[in-house]
């Protein structure tokens, strides 16, 4: 019987089919399965037909209706294992399928695939330019380091003719996948032997053969990131009723290497841009975990509800085994140091908000009249009282305020420590207090005798750019220091919430276990390159806030349409073309939960679902934890984005006075340093907005543009 594997280009496809044909692909498929090699080129039904012209003659088309042909890459090497590569109408099928070859790459042992056609047509004008042009972009690298590399003849040919890194992305659609890749590595300055060791050797199984196959099915099962091989009977169903959603879950080769490892001697860290997969790792981290040992117990954790919402239903989809899944628990920090302090003290204080924080600061100032803002005394208490776990006023008056841009002298920090301490009196008082403050004092109970009480083996940190020192202490005490103690995901260029941190300092030292991702598989390079745009000239720091992160190599290799970004004269003119443009989108078979609309405020989604449901699109809030199969647009703030995804994704009202807002900014005449952290997390919130959308992106505005936009704008 036939086997059947199905690469990347399939799902792109067939995710945005219509149902009809959807079913249609569902039953040529498990046809497919069930007929012999010989009852296949016999069968009418499915009418498997060469590629007249084809450069690959292993092509082959399936009918799939009157309208639409599957294009099948077929083995002509005695094996049996057939290659579902593309659904497209009839006539455009043998249109693509006559154009493309595929190869096997000779340093990965892996299938790829190349536009012959288009990549022989288009080099002879390549190479008249390159005479004439001073430098070329691969000059510096000889035939035989690049051969080494798995560049073929053909892409080489191509390659000299490179003047600089626009042109490489320009025809890089038409190139072979792994050296398109490895192009782009040398292209950012990494050296061949740093490509060799982190892009060939981690794509190349172990278990390739010496010199590349010339057989279909083994260069199949040597690419593993590209192609899903089904390999039993009830498989080929499940595969095709959740597509997307098992693409949530799949991992690379550079991130399997990181989930998979059988231990690390202590706290390991995965950094890497939006889209490299960070969270998929700590997933799969997980259920490596969980495989090693029956009895061993996880904490999966975040900084929202939402993202913990988000892991909940990935993990399950994942996991697939309720054994499995009650082995491990999901939540936020603050909901498990809640839970710390209820079971170890059995009361809890009632958490406040930001708001009410700010109103008790506010009443501690009028009574000492001191001449600071409650917003400075706020952020006093949060970056350095709490940060730093300061319990007394000679502590204080000693304590490091780096960060902090006023200073402040002895008598000074003795004024401001009689706030701290009357507003502690007076949260204890009324029995409330900050999420901060039950995790100190949840951190305080683990310390103790507590750690045994909840018995995790192993912490998993996603989203870890948001977490406050005192939650890490939280975190830290909560699993026996040793290894695979802690796994920890994320990316100071999305810290969206006002909180640094020295992980060295807390006790959790990566040092020798640290990893950065720097493929987006999420994003096309347009909308990458887009967002991107809004953190240019910002300074950010890395994840353990011990240097600087930068976003150097990280790039994406999917390829779309440019974001579009345009402003309105008025709110209402604004959220009617966004309705139009979500209208499109629906037009263009988008299901409607894969389309999220995000902004700032609360008040302007409201705006938004009103409109929408004007026009007749349904659109549900986020915050109400709408399930997969809920029908409805996503509306979300921008916060509330945070760790999602969607095909596309408008985000509207970007003002210069909702981006940056001014009330989340503390005036530079109060703490310089401050002024800037403020506004870099507010570009950090648009960069994370405008990369959850895959597809297309659509930003819009009313009146005066946030300056952020600007700064894409000119990328």
């Amino acid at each position: 019987m036939p086997q059947l594997a199905f690469a990347n280009s399939f799902w792109e496809s067939y995710d945005v089919l219509e149902k009809p044909v959807k079913a249609g692909v569902r039953k040529a498929m498990a046809k497919f399965q069930q007929l012999t090699i010989a009852e296949l080129h016999a069968d009418k039904g499915l009418h498997l037909e060469s590629v007249t012209n084809a450069r690959d003659q292993r092509m082959r088309t399936i009918r799939i209706n009157d309208f639409w042909r599957g294009v099948v890459l077929a083995p002509d090497d005695g094996s049996d294992t057939f290659l579902l590569l593309n659904v497209v109408p009839h006539d455009g099928a043998y249109t693509w399928a006559a154009k493309r070859l595929y190869t096997v790459n000779t340093a990965t042992r892996a299938l790829e695939v190349r536009n012959v056609v288009a990549l022989e047509q288009v080099t002879p004008a390549l190479e008249k330019a390159a005479a004439q042009a001073p430098a070329l972009l691969f000059a510096r690298h000889s035939d035989t380091v690049l051969r080494h590399l798995g560049i073929d003849d053909q892409v080489l040919r191509a390659v000299r003719t490179i003047v600089d890194k626009p042109q490489l992305e320009a025809i890089g659609t038409l190139l072979p996948e792994d050296q398109f890749e490895v192009l782009q590595y040398l292209a950012e300055g990494f050296s061949p032997d740093d490509v060799y060791r982190d892009l060939v050797s981690e794509r190349r199984p172990a278990t390739a053969t010496p010199e590349p196959s010339e057989s279909l099915a083994a260069a199949i099962a040597n690419t593993t990131s590209r192609i899903m091989l089904v390999t039993r009977p009830d498989e080929l169903a499940e595969i095709l009723d959740k597509p997307f959603a098992a693409w949530r879950v799949f991992l690379h080769p550079s991130q399997r290497r990181l989930a998979y490892r059988d231990s690390y001697k202590g706290p390991a860290q995965v950094t890497g841009g939006p889209g490299t997969g960070k969270t998929v790792v700590a997933l799969h981290r997980v259920k490596h975990l969980l495989s090693r040992s029956s009895e061993a117990r996880v904490l999966l954790t975040t900084y929202t509800n939402a993202l913990a919402s988000a892991l909940r239903e990935n993990l399950a989809l994942l996991l697939d085994d309720e054994q499995h899944l009650a082995r491990v628990e999901v939540t936020t920090v603050n909901a498990f140091a809640n839970r710390v302090v209820r079971a170890l003290a059995g009361r809890v204080p009632t958490p406040i908000g930001d708001a009410d924080e700010r109103q008790v600061w506010r009443r501690v100032c009028r009574r000492l009249t001191l001449p600071w803002t409650e917003q400075f005394l706020a952020q006093e208490f949060r970056h350095v009282v709490l940060a730093h776990n300061v319990q007394s006023r000679e502590e204080y008056r000693a304590a490091n305020r780096r960060g902090r841009g006023s200073a402040l002298g002895q008598r000074q920090r003795d004024r401001v420590w009689d706030a701290v301490e009357m507003f502690r009196k007076e949260t204890s008082a009324a029995g409330s207090g900050t999420h901060l403050q039950i995790c100190a004092r949840a951190a305080q109970l683990l310390g103790g005798a507590g750690l045994t009480v909840h018995g995790y083996d192993h912490v998993v940190v996603d989203e870890a750019q948001d977490l406050h020192p005192m939650q890490w202490r939280v975190l830290r005490a909560a699993v026996a220091p040793g290894a695979d103690d802690l796994f920890i995901t994320g990316d100071p260029h999305q810290r969206i919430y006002d909180s640094r941190v020295s992980l060295n300092a807390l006790g959790i030292s990566v040092a020798g276990r640290s990893s950065r991702l720097r493929v987006n598989y999420r994003n096309t390079e347009e909308i990458l390159s887009w967002s991107t745009g809004v953190l240019v000239g910002s300074r950010v720091e890395d994840l353990g806030g011990d240097g600087d992160d930068s976003l150097a190599g990280y790039r994406s290799l999917l390829h779309g349409k440019r974001p579009h970004a345009a402003g309105y004269p008025t709110s209402q003119t604004e959220i009617a073309a966004l309705a139009e443009r979500v209208g499109e989108w629906l037009e263009q078979r988008v299901a409607a939960s894969e389309i999220a609309v995000c902004a700032r405020f609360n008040t302007t989604l409201g705006d938004v679902q009103e409109a929408l449901a004007a026009v007749g699109i349904p659109a549900v809030r986020v915050r109400d934890q709408p399930g997969a199969g809920v029908d409805g647009v996503r509306l979300a703030t921008m916060h509330a984005m945070k760790g999602l995804e969607f095909r596309c994704v408008a985000v509207v009202g970007v003002t210069a006075r909702a981006v940056p807002f001014v009330k989340e900014i503390t005036p530079s005449d109060v703490d310089p340093l401050q002024h800037e952290s403020d506004l870099l997390r507010e570009r950090c919130l648009l960069f994370v907005a405008s990369t959850r959308a895959r597809d297309a992106l659509h930003v819009s505005w009313s009146g005066q543009p946030s300056p952020f936009v600007a700064f894409a704008a000119a990328r």
